[in-house]
C-alpha cells in the first residue's frame, strides 16, 4: 500500500479535527454553555464595538477556555475507559483536569469583566 502524501494526511487531519470539535458541542453540557458564552461575549463586541486589542484579548480566552475544556474531555474519558470504577488516583486525576479549565474560565471571565463593564457605566 503506497504511503499518502503529506497534503492528503494534512486534509485527514483537519477533518478529525473537525469532527472532535463536532463531537465535543454535540455531546457534552459545559461546553454547550461556554459556546452560548462566546457567542454572547462576541455580540457584545459587536455592539460597544471593541477595539482590536480587546477582540484579541476576548478571542483568545474564548480559544483557551474551549480548548482547555476539549482536553478536559479527553481525560476524563480515557480515564473511565482506563478504569471505569471508581479510583482514587483517577479521582485526583480528572480533579487537576477539572481545576485547569477552572483557572481559564476564571482568567476569561476577568478578562471580559475588565472589557465590559466599563462600557456598561
Amino acid at each position: 500500500m503506497p504511503k499518502e502524501s503529506f497534503f492528503v494526511n494534512r486534509i485527514k487531519s483537519v477533518g478529525f479535527a473537525f469532527k472532535g470539535l463536532f463531537l465535543l458541542l454535540r455531546t457534552e453540557a459545559s461546553i454547550k454553555i461556554q459556546f452560548f458564552i462566546a457567542l454572547l461575549v462576541t455580540a457584545l463586541g459587536f455592539y460597544f464595538d471593541i477595539s482590536s486589542t480587546e477582540w484579541a484579548l476576548q478571542c483568545f480566552g474564548i480559544g483557551l477556555v474551549m480548548g482547555i475544556e476539549g482536553l478536559n474531555t479527553a481525560v476524563e474519558k480515557m480515564a473511565d475507559f482506563i478504569h471505569p470504577d471508581y479510583h482514587e488516583k483517577i479521582g485526583f486525576i480528572k480533579d487537576i483536569s477539572a481545576g485547569a479549565v477552572m483557572v481559564v474560565s476564571i482568567m476569561a471571565a476577568i478578562v471580559g469583566l475588565l472589557i465590559y463593564v466599563p462600557k456598561f457605566f
